[in-house]
């Protein structure tokens, strides 16, 4: 990072500093919402610390954190319109303490907070700040911990509009010297360093490499750094790959911390990679025996609960603490689009929230509500456009002609991740043939369509080039020289975020035309 925007960050964080000091030192804070006896509350003030295996409270008492993402804070201030997506006051934080929750995961955007890359001055640099320390005020004054998560992020002068595949080496430390240097006398915070590494090796995860896309990674290790050399003290936690899926290899590359306080962070939802009992037990269960796992991010997208009533009764067993994905309600989330765990914010669950609601309160003794009211409270901040809910086409198997190699494929659309204005999707393409799709002087292509209202903000896995003509763009992503062919039985993915929410369309692979499968 330039010294100037050294230098502004400096004086941001002073300013901060003083801001937050002033809120922890003469705060009372509450005593959480949770209260069965397997449940301690987080004390006040609130405080979370790591011991062994397990999260403790101030008083030593085991503590499992049970909270939602308050998703919004990433993606408003980049996009121009406001600092979160919705409500923010005390009575929204007293809807969200009524399902019971503890803590509340806070996205952040990295050019917001440093105020860097041309975000407008309204809702970056000390005004985001500010209003994020104000919201953690009002989380802690309801009894809640909170997670810090570095979820949008660029390297260079690239607005941060968008995950990347690692925190970047340009930003990322200067970001987290900052947020530690606000919050560093907070013991309710935590500090999640980045939401999703993906198509990186363990190496890179904690000793920073350079990426694909030729710009240097910051490994786990100089976060952890960065974060020490504050005098923070907090917990920091630390996802695993493969979109924070995998934590297979977490406790052979883990980093150095001096405080002996970090945590695994995993997410999983039902189409993740990582979604069944018997991939818990080898990938989690070694790493939760161990050090604390917090599921930073859990999610359904068939607007039902089977599948989280499965992994939150097994992360129960273990000791894993959790937090659903995600409380939103304005414009573009729903059950199956986000997805969301409310209808509005008075707390009305969708078909998916339902079971996270109910089994919090479960946990808590309490009985369920039956609350069926839709009334919205006024919005603090500007709400962001209605998007439309991607539309995904039947299934169908692709037949690669003779040319091809006779071969056979599946491709597959699913949709990852998604907020208002914007998504992230996978493209999976799995050969159900018995010869190579591709070669290494031949490389498998993909062509695909989208609007050209849609703006591709990145591409991986994959080489890319785009055309446009009249209302359609046309993209062809090729085989990469490290993966130029698919192996008979093998899944390849190509991954992609795009501002807008269409489904890709005129699917044609190595020069046979296809259909996408939705899954």
């Amino acid at each position: 990072m330039g010294k100037r925007v050294q230098q502004n960050a400096v004086a941001l964080v002073a300013a901060l500093a003083v801001l937050v000091a002033a809120l922890v030192g003469t705060t009372a804070i509450g005593g959480g919402a949770a209260n069965a006896a397997s449940a301690p509350t987080l004390g006040s003030p609130v405080t979370v610390k790591v011991s062994g295996n397990r999260l403790v409270n101030g008083s030593g008492q085991t503590v499992q954190l049970l909270g939602v993402n308050r998703s919004g804070s990433e993606y408003a201030c980049a996009q121009g319109w406001g600092l979160f997506d919705g409500p923010t006051d005390a009575a929204s934080v007293s809807a969200i303490a009524s399902w019971k929750v503890n803590a509340v995961r806070i996205p952040l955007n990295e050019d917001c907070w440093l105020g860097i890359n041309g975000v407008n001055a309204s809702y970056s640099g000390a005004t985001y700040q500010n209003a994020i320390a104000a919201y953690v005020k009002t989380l802690h004054n309801a009894g809640m911990a909170v997670v810090l998560d570095l979820h949008w992020n660029a390297p260079g002068t690239t607005l941060a509009t968008s995950q990347q595949l690692m925190a970047d080496a340009d930003h990322a430390p200067a970001f987290w010297t900052s947020v530690a240097t606000a919050f560093k006398a907070d013991p309710g915070v935590i500090f999640d360093l980045y939401n999703e590494p993906h198509d990186i090796s363990w190496a890179c995860w904690r000793d920073g490499c350079t990426t694909s896309g030729g710009w240097q990674a910051a490994g786990m290790q100089s976060l952890v750094n960065a974060v020490r050399s504050t005098g923070a003290t907090q917990p920091i936690m630390l996802s695993g790959l493969n979109w924070a899926g995998d934590l297979s290899a977490w406790n052979t590359w883990v980093p150095n911390d001096p405080q002996r306080q970090l945590i695994a962070d995993l997410h999983l939802y039902n189409f993740s990679q990582y979604n069944t009992q018997a991939s818990w037990d080898q990938t989690v269960a070694p790493t939760a025996a161990v050090y604390p796992v917090v599921a930073g991010e859990i999610g359904e997208t068939d607007c039902a609960h089977g599948f989280i009533d499965s992994l939150m009764n097994w992360f129960d067993a273990k000791g894993v603490s959790y937090m659903g994905w995600t409380w939103d309600a304005a414009g573009g989330w729903s059950c199956t689009n986000g997805p969301s765990l409310i209808s509005d914010y008075s707390g009305t669950p969708t078909g998916f929230g339902v079971g996270f609601r109910d089994h919090l309160a479960a946990i808590a003794g309490s009985p369920v509500s039956t609350t069926t009211s839709t009334t919205v409270p006024a919005p603090t901040t500007t709400v962001a456009p209605t998007t439309t809910t991607t539309v995904k086409p039947a299934p169908t198997t692709t037949t690669i002609p003779a040319s091809s190699g006779a071969t056979k494929a599946t491709v597959r659309y699913r949709v990852v991740n998604a907020w208002p204005g914007g998504l992230q999707a996978s493209i999976d393409i799995t050969n159900t043939g018995t010869s190579p799709i591709g070669t290494t002087s031949v490389p498998w292509s993909l062509k695909f369509q989208l609007p050209s209202t849609v703006t591709m903000s990145s591409l991986w896995n994959a080489d890319w080039k785009a055309s446009s003509a009249g209302s359609m763009q046309t993209f062809t992503a090729t085989g990469p020289s490290w993966h130029s062919s698919i192996a008979p039985g093998e899944t390849w993915s190509i991954g992609y975020v795009i501002q807008g929410s269409s489904a890709p369309s005129t699917c044609v692979i190595n020069g046979a035309v296809c259909a996408f499968v939705a899954s």
